[in-house]
C-alpha cells in the first residue's frame, strides 16, 4: 500500500480496508514505517518504533470482528506500557525501565485489533503544555516545524497530524488532549473521570485528574474507541457507567436534540486571550445559532485562580510521590542533573507539603464540581477557547539559564513562597491554556474542535465541555459541526524540511 494512499483513510476505513482483503495487516504496518521514516527525522514525534513485534503480530492477526483490525497505533510514553518495551516518561531517570506488563489500556487496544508499532515523545513526567524534553529532545509541528504541537501528548499529536498513524494513544491530566488537539488541528475528546480505566496499578492518576484515550482525525474513530475503552474495571480507583448504547452507533442516527449553550471567552485567570482565539469561538457560536442552538454568553461559576493554585499544590505532591517511588526502585538519589527543572521544584515543593494541606486542596476540586453541576442545569454545554492563542514557538517556555538559576533557590524560601515561585514558573505556559484544566478537576468531559486557523496559518481548536457522563452530547455536536466547512483537516500535504 502506498504512503499517500494510506494517509487517505481514518483507522475505520483502514481496518475496511482489511476487512475486504484489499490489504493486509502487514501492508498497514508497512506503509507506517515508511511515513515514519519520511517525516520523524524532522518532527521526532516518535521515540521508539516496534517493527520487528509489529510484523509478527501483523502476521499472526486473525480477523475476528475486531473494529481496528489490523490498523497501526503510537502510544504515549507514559503509564500505557506493554510488555517487554520502555516506558520513560521522558526523563533520563527512567530512560531504561521497562514494563513488566500491557497495562489494561494496551490490552483493550490489543483486543480491538491494533498493532503497536511504537511509542511516542512527551515532555517529563506530563508536566508541561509543550513537548520538549533532556532525554529525547522536542517534538515540533507538522503544520510548521518551527513550532511546538502542545503536551504533554504532542509526539501522539505530531503523528496523527503527519499521518504516521490515524490514531495515537494519549493522556489528559490539565488539557493534554485538548492542547495538542487545538495546535495541531486534530480532534480531541477527553472523557469523563473514571470512563476508560488504565490500571492496574495506574488508577489514582493525579487523584482522577489524569485519564488515557486519544487523539484522532475524525469525530468516528474517536466514538469507537470511546466504545472500546469504556469498560468497567474492578481495581481502577475510579468508576463511570458504562454507556449501554454504543457511541459509534449513536452518532451516526439523525440529530434532534437542540442544546442550550453558554460560552465566554474570558480566561479564568485572568490571563490575556488572543483575539483569534476569541474569534474561534464566535465562528463557532454563529455557527451552532443558526443551526437552531440557544447559546448566551456566560460566565462560569468557579473561581479558575483559586482552582489553578490547587492544581498546582496537587501537582507538587504527586511529584514528590512519583519521585521517592522512583528513588526506592532506581536505589539511587534523583539530582537536579538528571530532572527537567519543573520536574525538580514541583518535587522539593511538594516534600514539605502536609496531609492536610493536600486534602484541603481536594476538596476545592469538589466545590468546582458542585458549582459546574449547577451550573449545567441551565446550560447542557460550554463553549471556551481550547487554547488561548495558537502555538508557542518550540524552546518559547523551557526556562532559561536565568530563570533555572532562580528556581533552585527554592529551598531557601518559605512554603507560601514556595507556591508562588510554582505559580510564577507556570504563568507563561498557563498564559497559553488556561482554559483546559477545569474539567479535569471537576471530572467532565470536554473536547477540542479543529475549526480555525489563524492568520499566520497555525491551528487554533475550541473546546466545549459537557456534564459528567455525557460524552455522547458532545459527539453528537462534533458530528454536526464536521458537516460543515467550519471544519478544518489535517490531512493536507505539509513541509518537513529541517
Amino acid at each position: 500500500m502506498r504512503v499517500d494512499e494510506y494517509r487517505r483513510y481514518d483507522g475505520l476505513g483502514l481496518a475496511e480496508l482489511v476487512k475486504l482483503k484489499m490489504v493486509s495487516p502487514k501492508d498497514l504496518v508497512e506503509a507506517a514505517f515508511k511515513r515514519i521514516e519520511e517525516v520523524n527525522p524532522a518532527l521526532n514525534a516518535v521515540v521508539r518504533t516496534y517493527q520487528e513485534q509489529a510484523y509478527k503480530e501483523a502476521l499472526a492477526l486473525k480477523l475476528n470482528g475486531q473494529p481496528f483490525a489490523g490498523v497501526p497505533i503510537l502510544l504515549k510514553d507514559i503509564s500505557q506500557r506493554v510488555l517487554g518495551q520502555k516506558i520513560t516518561c521522558g526523563s533520563i531517570l527512567m530512560k531504561d525501565y521497562v514494563s513488566q506488563g500491557d497495562s489494561h489500556f494496551v490490552q483493550r487496544l490489543k483486543q480491538a485489533g491494533f498493532i503497536i508499532i511504537g511509542h511516542t515523545n512527551t515532555p517529563e513526567y506530563g508536566l508541561r503544555n509543550i513537548t520538549e524534553n533532556k532525554l529525547y529532545g522536542a517534538t515540533r509541528n507538522p503544520w510548521n516545524l518551527e513550532y511546538s504541537p502542545g503536551g504533554s501528548s504532542g509526539g501522539s499529536a505530531a503523528s496523527v497530524a503527519s499521518g504516521i498513524v490515524p490514531i495515537a494513544g494519549a493522556s489528559d491530566g490539565g488539557g493534554s488532549i485538548r492542547i495538542p488537539a487545538s495546535f495541531t488541528s486534530l480532534f480531541g475528546m477527553k472523557p469523563t473521570r473514571g470512563r476508560t480505566p488504565v490500571g492496574p496499578g495506574s488508577g489514582r492518576q493525579w487523584h482522577g485528574a489524569a485519564i488515557d484515550f486519544c487523539l484522532t482525525r475524525s469525530v468516528r474513530d474517536s466514538a469507537q474507541m470511546f466504545d472500546v475503552l469504556s469498560v468497567f474495571q474492578p481495581e481502577a480507583a475510579f468508576q463511570a457507567p458504562v454507556i449501554e448504547n454504543k457511541m459509534a452507533e449513536l452518532i451516526n442516527q439523525p440529530e434532534t436534540k437542540k442544546f442550550k449553550i453558554a460560552f465566554t471567552t474570558k480566561s479564568p485567570v485572568g490571563t490575556k486571550v488572543d483575539p483569534e482565539a476569541s474569534e474561534a469561538v464566535h465562528k463557532l457560536v454563529k455557527l451552532l445559532e443558526e443551526q437552531g442552538h440557544f447559546i448566551e454568553e456566560a460566565e462560569l461559576p468557579v473561581d479558575g485562580l483559586r482552582l489553578i493554585e490547587n492544581y498546582y499544590l496537587m501537582n507538587c505532591g504527586e511529584m514528590a510521590s512519583d519521585m521517592l517511588f522512583i528513588e526506592e526502585m532506581t536505589g539511587k538519589k534523583a539530582s537536579v542533573a538528571e530532572l527537567d527543572i519543573v520536574a525538580w521544584v514541583l518535587y522539593q515543593v511538594g516534600l514539605n507539603l502536609s496531609a492536610v494541606e493536600f486534602t484541603r486542596s481536594l476538596a476545592e476540586w469538589d466545590v468546582a464540581a458542585a458549582q459546574m453541576a449547577t451550573f449545567h442545569q441551565k446550560y447542557d454545554l460550554v463553549i471556551t477557547p481550547a487554547t488561548a492563542s495558537s502555538a508557542p514557538q518550540v524552546g518559547e517556555l523551557m526556562q532559561t539559564q536565568t530563570e533555572i538559576e532562580k528556581l533552585l533557590e527554592v529551598n531557601e524560601l518559605s512554603k507560601k513562597d514556595q507556591l508562588q515561585l510554582v505559580y510564577d514558573m507556570f504563568l507563561p505556559s498557563l498564559t497559553y491554556t488556561p482554559f483546559t484544566q477545569l474539567s479535569n478537576l471537576t471530572g467532565q468531559p470536554a473536547m477540542s474542535l479543529p475549526v480555525h486557523l489563524t492568520k499566520g496559518g497555525l491551528p487554533l481548536g475550541v473546546q466545549v465541555m459537557a456534564p459528567k457522563g455525557r460524552e455522547d452530547w458532545l459527539y453528537q455536536l462534533a458530528i454536526e459541526v464536521k458537516k460543515t466547512d467550519l471544519w478544518i483537516d489535517s490531512k493536507r500535504e505539509m513541509n518537513y524540511e529541517t
